[in-house]
């Protein structure tokens, strides 16, 4: 692990620590991350191959653009692999590589937003396992991916700059690592066994 890279991670247990002692918000306790999205923002991700910022607009899918910008706001995307990668159609990631983290959110859901924007390419939406289950795990359309529309992945904003950087992420192990063991095993197993994936060092909202 670099020293950037391992003063983010201390960085984000020592102040998730603090809120919980404190009784604040905690990446531990997800619903003590209620903030309200503004009309607009945008989110810039430093990746370990480039930068890229995303602008969401909020009226696109409001549930959505509020549940992004918590987990933005307290750094929850920070230290994580781009673990699927899969050229032509889309890049995901959003599971903490800290264990308990993981775990705090697997139920964590949001209720769906209706579809009002198309899924095309550059425009960034929730995963889902279903109706009514998103929670953490986000990608972005890298290709032209309207047949989604239908099925309801409602996206939430658009990759305003450095949609190129998704161009090179490594894409060799296709759908990723098994996202069971990803959560209950965390960054040691990620970085040992799939040491090629790029990483999202850090993620902020742009001020």
């Amino acid at each position: 692990m670099t020293r950037s890279v391992l003063a983010a991670v201390l960085a984000a247990a020592i102040i998730s620590g603090v809120a919980a002692a404190s009784g604040g918000p905690s990446l531990l306790h997800p619903s003590s991350l209620h903030k309200k999205a503004p009309a607009t923002f945008s989110a810039r991700f430093k990746t370990t191959k480039g930068t890229f910022v995303v602008k969401v607009t909020r009226s696109w899918a409001p549930k959505g653009a509020d549940r992004f910008y918590n987990l933005v706001y307290y750094h929850f995307y920070d230290n994580q692999p781009l673990f699927r990668v899969r050229p032509g159609f889309v890049v995901q990631w959003g599971i903490s590589m800290s264990p308990p983290i993981a775990k705090a959110w697997q139920n964590a859901t949001i209720k769906d937003d209706p579809v009002t924007h198309s899924n095309v390419k550059g425009t960034i939406t929730f995963a889902t396992a279903g109706k009514n289950t998103r929670t953490t795990q986000v990608f972005v359309n890298v290709g032209a991916n309207s047949g989604l529309n239908s099925q309801g992945f409602s996206p939430f904003g658009t990759i305003t700059s450095g949609l190129s950087v998704f161009a090179h992420l490594y894409h060799g192990y296709g759908d990723g690592p098994p996202q069971n063991y990803m959560t209950a095993k965390g960054e040691h197993w990620v970085r040992k066994n799939y040491p090629k994936l790029d990483w999202i060092t850090t993620a902020r909202i742009v001020h």
